[in-house]
């Protein structure tokens, strides 16, 4: 019998999702990277911190990489967990005094450079969009997801090197792209030192069932990878980066939230998502809800946090 979502005979199946986090890991410790803490009176920005101390932007700048940018927000009583947010698809900076206020160091990361204090490096723009997603797609793991998880982790182990930080209590949260890459930071990291995700509306969840449910962002996009010569390529490549297939390594707590009316991410396939955790999970469904950065999620990811970090 058909299964109702062939695209996952193309799926990497769990051993060759093993070894693509060995081979992640093996690329992030034979990158070099500097960092530089800048100095927040030297940005121009209208925005401050002014009641916290030793908070900035961090210029990274990995061998072979182009420079990336990370935010920086240290526990006032140190040493401290520490959190890691990553952005949506837009690379919009997020600072998190609340968070830091509870008690954990936070490192926001905008991986491949294409935010900066300055703004958005458009020139890294395709088609007046970020082109990650697409590149992973049509050019390869390696050129697009690829490098932006690496990015992320010289990020971590730059944090996890602090004396302010204890390395083995992290955990990773995020929004839509942020907490689609959370829950694959959450595999990469199950071994060392991952203790909790906290994924708010997590895009990079079941792409064929995207799909199915015409996700605003899928028009055609099965019609496209289809005229390829060897559509099972693509196939694959997306599978590297949907949560499905990293669920078996999800051994951690996590949290879920779920839009009812969210055409981004479809409950739907966060709930699939869910099903197939093996460990300690909740998910969040608020209805008539859409896509976007939900006002209940911090409050859920910070009990998450208290319970489980």
């Amino acid at each position: 019998m058909e299964t109702p979502f062939p695209e996952f005979e193309h799926y990497p199946d769990a051993r060759a999702i093993d070894a693509l986090i060995a081979d992640l890991w093996a690329q992030a410790e034979a990158t070099p990277c500097s960092a530089e803490l800048l100095d927040p009176r030297e940005i121009i920005t209208p925005v401050t911190m002014a009641h916290m101390a030793g908070f900035g932007f961090v210029r990274f700048e990995p061998t072979g990489l182009d420079p990336f940018y990370g935010f920086w927000q240290p526990a006032a009583a140190q040493p401290a967990p520490l959190l890691i947010h990553t952005p949506g698809y837009g690379a919009e900076f997020q600072m998190h005094p609340d968070l830091v206020a509870q008690g954990y160091n936070v490192l926001h990361v905008n991986p491949l450079g294409y935010n900066t204090p300055e703004g958005p490096d458009t020139a890294k723009q395709k088609g007046g969009d970020w082109p990650v997603f697409a590149d992973t797609i049509f050019e390869g793991f390696d050129t697009g997801y690829g490098p932006w998880l690496v990015d992320v982790m010289v990020a971590i182990r730059w944090a996890q090197g602090l004396p302010s930080v204890l390395p083995d209590r992290v955990a990773f949260f995020g929004t839509s792209q942020g907490g689609g890459a959370s829950l694959l930071l959450g595999s990469i990291y199950r071994d060392h030192g991952a203790r909790c995700v906290a994924a708010d509306e997590p895009w990079m969840v079941h792409f064929p069932q995207c799909c199915a449910l015409e996700a605003d962002w899928s028009a055609g996009l099965r019609e496209a990878i289809a005229a390829f010569e060897e559509p099972s390529v693509h196939w694959r490549r997306l599978g590297m980066v949907d949560a499905l297939s990293h669920a078996h390594r999800l051994k951690m707590p996590v949290l879920l939230t779920a839009g009812g009316a969210d055409r981004t991410c479809p409950p739907e396939t966060i709930q699939t998502l869910y099903e197939r955790l093996p460990a300690t999970k909740s998910i969040t469904y608020l209805e008539a809800r859409g896509h976007g950065y939900t006002q209940q999620f911090p409050y859920l990811a910070a009990a998450w946090f208290r319970m489980y970090l």
